[in-house]
């Protein structure tokens, strides 16, 4: 048992430094001042040259090798440290602390680009960028598809072909279902004006709604919302437009979904390789399933009319009317924005650009020209301004290549995850008219989220749900909500 202890001791202050170092990602998105963005960046990079010795520190192997595992949780353990530690001594300590500078710096000179419309002033960073994650990624492929490589520090067990083949798959029906829709009427969108203050008094109460424990985190603003930490401490963010609420209000519930999920894993394993969501896919279909499936349902929209027309007044939308306002289809530029028709083709899109990127069939320079003739195929609109298009997203000033398509993959999850959540409460919409979601959450935390990775992601799916994956009950549920709210 030496051997076990000695590497679970080890690895713990692992996790314990690697969520300081995620608090400084946090602080420098909300409360950093904006002088500080090079020192910041070079604590980053000291900060990651520590955990990179930890992870590759030769002692690991000699543990894993002489590490005796009783319990399911100690071979996960055993397991997910093992894998860790044979993808970080693939790649030079040097490497690893300049990705961490750089992206930390970058990140600033994406937001400056961005607000400027000025796809020129970020694009030298992105190369160098680019070209990191490139020697990177060549490095852990091992002669193998680097692309592959990259997707597996966000959905391990997953490559390219197979999500190739699922977007495939998905794509003809998703494109049926929004060429009927373009001849539906649409009802008209909110007007009016909702203070910042009422936005986020009433986010706060959502995310309490849906079960988000403030003792344990809190909600700020960030450029682009995201939700950082596990275990106790969790932190969620979100954006304000004072003439659009529906943005604050779901982008705050999609961040509780991810979360809940990590202050609901078991605290037995905080600080553990357990103690995190297993995957990004995983994590998105915790995010995806509150937002939409949950959320965006007849009930909810319903009582969220309710406290919406308590917080600003009267609305310019009725109550039975909320649910099709709330789901409205149109064609759009931003991701983050998009109805669930359109989401995943969105995804597709930065899927096939990232995969040109590291298979040398597009390089950063031909960037937003690519980006700008892919949407004008698949979407029929041109894109009008950079901030619309190649500059709208956060995750390539990050380094985030091989993130996106978990994106799809989490709504291919919740989509699982709903069918078997109605098969097995069939008293949920009136839960969700009362605004009592709890029903759900406590089905969610039960089957999936108090396990954090005790399971690996296609598993811990599998697990919740008994049954296998499949594409099929998020298009079967796209299809029938917005047939049912459009006639079509």
């Amino acid at each position: 048992m030496a051997a076990l202890d000695d590497l679970l001791k080890h690895h713990r202050t692992t996790e314990a430094l690697g969520q300081v170092m995620g608090r400084l990602g946090w602080d420098q998105e909300t409360m950093m001042p904006e002088g500080a963005a090079e020192q910041r960046g070079e604590e980053m990079a000291a900060l990651e040259s520590v955990l990179h010795n930890r992870r590759t520190d030769p002692r690991v192997g000699e543990w894993l090798a002489g590490a005796v595992a009783s319990s399911d949780a100690e071979k996960a353990q055993v397991r997910e440290i093992a894998r860790s530690h044979a993808r970080a001594v693939k790649v030079p300590g040097e490497l690893a602390a300049e990705l961490a500078r750089l992206t930390s710096v970058s990140q600033g000179i994406w937001a400056k680009a961005r607000a400027a419309d000025d796809v020129a002033a970020f694009l030298p960073t992105l190369k160098q960028v680019v070209a990191l994650r490139r020697e990177e990624a060549a490095a852990i492929a091992d002669g193998g598809d680097p692309y592959d490589a990259l997707l597996q520090d966000y959905e391990p067990g997953t490559t390219a072909g197979e999500i190739s083949d699922l977007f495939d798959r998905m794509r003809p029906r998703l494109v049926a279902l929004r060429d009927r829709l373009a001849g539906a009427t649409m009802p008209a969108p909110l007007t009016g004006f909702f203070p910042e203050a009422a936005q986020m008094d009433l986010s706060r109460e959502v995310a309490r709604t849906f079960g988000y424990d403030f003792n344990n985190g809190r909600l700020d603003l960030a450029v682009h919302p995201f939700s950082s930490g596990s275990g106790a401490d969790v932190r969620i963010t979100t954006r304000v437009d004072e003439g659009e609420p529906f943005g604050c209000l779901y982008s705050t519930i999609h961040e509780v979904g991810h979360a809940t999920y990590e202050q609901n894993i078991a605290p037995e394993f905080r600080l553990t390789a357990l103690g995190q969501g297993v995957s990004m896919g995983v994590h998105e279909s915790q995010s995806r399933i509150y937002e939409n499936q949950l959320a965006r349902s007849a009930g909810f929209t319903q009582y969220l009319h309710g406290r919406m027309a308590e917080h600003f007044g009267p609305l310019s939308a009725s109550a039975d009317d909320m649910e099709r306002v709330i789901n409205r289809v149109e064609t759009g530029y931003i991701r983050t924005e998009a109805d669930e028709v359109h989401y995943n083709l969105h995804i597709m899109l930065r899927f096939d650009l990232e995969r040109q990127l590291f298979g040398g069939a597009l390089e950063v320079e031909d960037l937003e020209e690519a980006w700008n003739a892919r949407f004008l195929k698949d979407f029929g609109i041109a894109v009008d301004h950079p901030s619309n298009g190649v500059l709208q997203d956060v995750h390539w000033s990050v380094g985030l290549f091989g993130y996106f398509p978990t994106y799809a993959l989490g709504n291919v999850y919740a989509g699982c995850l709903h069918a078997a959540l109605r098969r097995d409460l069939p008293d949920l919409d009136a839960s969700l008219a009362a605004g009592e979601p709890a029903p759900a959450l406590e089905w969610l935390r039960e089957r999936l989220q108090r396990h954090g990775g005790l399971r690996p992601p296609r598993e811990t799916i599998r697990h919740a749900t008994g049954a296998e994956i499949s594409e099929a009950p998020l298009l079967d549920y796209l299809d029938a909500k917005y047939g049912a709210l459009f006639g079509v």
